[in-house]
């Protein structure tokens, strides 16, 4: 097994004006990267309780668990791989002792190599985009013109610079071949991840690309600067901002890590106030959709929040039919709507907020 996101690639800001948890509230969050999990501990939730069905994302949440448990600011910002450092192996002794996830020291004992290289830039989906930053993009497009497209300007200097200096015709014959359902499924996401898709995806993602680049939020997204130059520059997620970090290491022992689905996780610890659920339904078949959806409804409490994305297949609790689920979920439109339109993950159809309607 590999790991398949070093880190999270949506955006945590929606995630968590969205689900706007009280505190002392609990919650099931989708491990993946683990970022936006640490995110929900700056809302002082009771606990966090991270499901994965890939062991390797639970180790890898229990490495950056164990960072904020030991290590001061500088040094996790250069273990991980946000600053240039030269002795990671020395600061990974350091964590020995933090570690209390099953298995998670030994794996990465194991696999020291992924830890001197930058643990952040060892995904697989972290490796598509460095391939495309580093082999595709100055093959389309010059330095010059890449820092360009990210400078500050005005809106319609925005739309004019897209449309004169960036959108060419290598830059849509070389972007819908990269981001082709073949490229991306070997390079990028699993071959079965688009099992459900029924839309051309790179037309899809050329199109959400092209309405975005043509945005003045593009300029200052970090997803968007990592897409485009392979690294994070100048930029840090939310879990990682100076005024969060002391917050989450107050917190950290909040963090539940749980292998299996997010249902999964109902019957052991409860009923829960608020899921964050990545885009776990996009790979799911309709009929195990609509099982996992009243396993949801069984295991929230009243006025529970969702917060989910959309990408190609769409995916949503409260259209499903009164005959299956009773009108349990509630589409919060107004939030939903207002949400999506700043979303940095520009890749996404469809941000959505739903409530536990009885």
């Amino acid at each position: 097994m590999i790991i398949r996101y070093a880190n999270c690639w949506e955006d945590v800001d929606i995630l968590l004006e969205g689900l706007n948890p009280l505190p002392n509230a609990k919650i099931l969050s989708v491990a993946s990267g683990g970022d936006n999990s640490f995110s929900l501990l700056t809302t002082n939730p009771k606990n966090v309780v991270c499901a994965d069905i890939n062991p390797i994302q639970l180790y890898l949440m229990a490495l950056k668990q164990a960072c904020f448990r030991v290590l001061d600011y500088d040094e996790i910002l250069k273990f991980l791989g946000f600053q240039t450092c030269e002795n990671r192996i020395l600061i990974f002794e350091k964590l020995k002792n933090a570690f209390t996830y099953p298995n998670a020291y030994n794996f990465w004992l194991q696999n020291i190599h992924l830890i001197q290289k930058g643990i952040i830039y060892q995904g697989k989906f972290e490796k598509y985009f460095q391939l495309f930053s580093k082999k595709v993009l100055p093959f389309i497009h010059s330095k010059k013109t890449i820092y360009g497209l990210l400078a500050e300007k005005n809106e319609q200097e925005q739309i004019t610079f897209y449309e004169k200096k960036w959108n060419t015709f290598l830059w849509r014959m070389m972007f819908k071949v990269f981001f082709s359902k073949y490229i991306m499924g070997k390079y990028g996401r699993d071959k079965q991840f688009f099992n459900q898709v029924k839309v051309p995806v790179a037309t899809y993602v050329y199109e959400k690309t092209a309405k975005y680049l043509k945005n003045t939020l593009s300029q200052k997204n970090w997803i968007l600067h990592f897409n485009l130059l392979g690294h994070f520059g100048e930029f840090l997620p939310h879990y990682l901002l100076p005024e969060n970090v002391e917050i989450i290491k107050k917190n950290i022992e909040k963090i539940i890590l749980f292998e299996g689905k997010v249902e999964d996780a109902i019957p052991i610890f409860g009923k829960f106030d608020a899921f964050n659920l990545s885009n776990i339904f996009e790979y799911m078949p309709e009929n195990v959709f609509l099982d996992t959806a009243k396993a949801l409804s069984k295991g929230a409490e009243h006025n529970a929040k969702f917060a989910y994305w959309n990408l190609m297949v769409p995916r949503v609790m409260s259209d499903i039919s009164s005959d299956i689920l009773p009108q349990d979920f509630l589409y919060e439109k107004e939030i939903s709507q207002k949400l999506n339109a700043v979303d940095k993950g520009f890749f996404y159809n469809k941000f959505i907020v739903e409530k536990k309607n009885s």
